[in-house]
């Protein structure tokens, strides 16, 4: 089942299409209608009405949610035009007056890695695309990581990897600077979406 995170603007809109998803079997595991409100890591993909994020912040968040998570951006029009969200690393655009069986199917598509776009737009170069969440990691970062994402805390990652624990902090604080998360769930969100290997056993050198 898919697990769906929905941010809109309109409150009534908002009803509306969590009883579409829930009617076709997606589980909404966190409604909003503001940026603010809290997302949910477990999703597997996030609407996003760009009403509800107004320019330039909004575009930052829409990279910001899509190091973690596939993205749906939901256009309205008032909103910028669709290759200023592509651009911004959203995994798809439709308009927010789509039918529901149409913003499904764009839902699908995008949770399995397919671009959606509205007819006659064209994606942005891939080059200017963000790289995959753990591409800059050192082997180092990668182990902690790994070890962060199947539930570890800081002091076993230590004994484990043969380090300290306030060395374990460090690579902790370098990995979020890099991947641009804030918290234990996110770190955890990017290992999986990364497939980063399993923990080693052992320590290493």
């Amino acid at each position: 089942m898919l697990r769906i995170d929905v941010l809109i603007n309109s409150p009534v809109y908002l009803v509306g299409l969590v009883h579409v998803l829930n009617e076709a079997g997606i589980a909404v595991v966190s409604a909003r209608t503001s940026p603010t409100e809290e997302p949910s890591w477990l999703a597997d993909a996030a609407v996003l009405d760009a009403d509800a994020l107004p320019p330039p912040d909004g575009l930052q968040y829409i990279t910001q949610t899509a190091r973690t998570t596939a993205v749906l951006v939901l256009l309205s029009d008032w909103s910028l035009p669709a290759e200023e969200y592509l651009q911004a690393s959203a995994t798809g655009v439709i308009n927010i007056r789509e039918s529901g069986e149409n913003l499904i199917a764009a839902l699908r598509a995008v949770t399995t890695g397919a671009q959606v776009i509205p007819e006659g737009h064209t994606l942005p170069p891939p080059a200017e695309r963000p790289d995959p969440p753990a591409l800059n990691l050192s082997e180092r970062e990668e182990q902690v990581l790994s070890q962060i994402a199947h539930g570890l805390t800081h002091g076993q990652i230590a004994t484990r990897l043969g380090i300290s624990p306030h060395t374990v902090d460090t690579y902790v604080k370098r990995i979020r600077a890099k991947l641009g998360v804030g918290n234990k769930a996110e770190l955890t969100r990017v290992a999986l979406l990364g497939r980063l290997p399993r923990p080693v056993t052992e320590k290493v050198a």
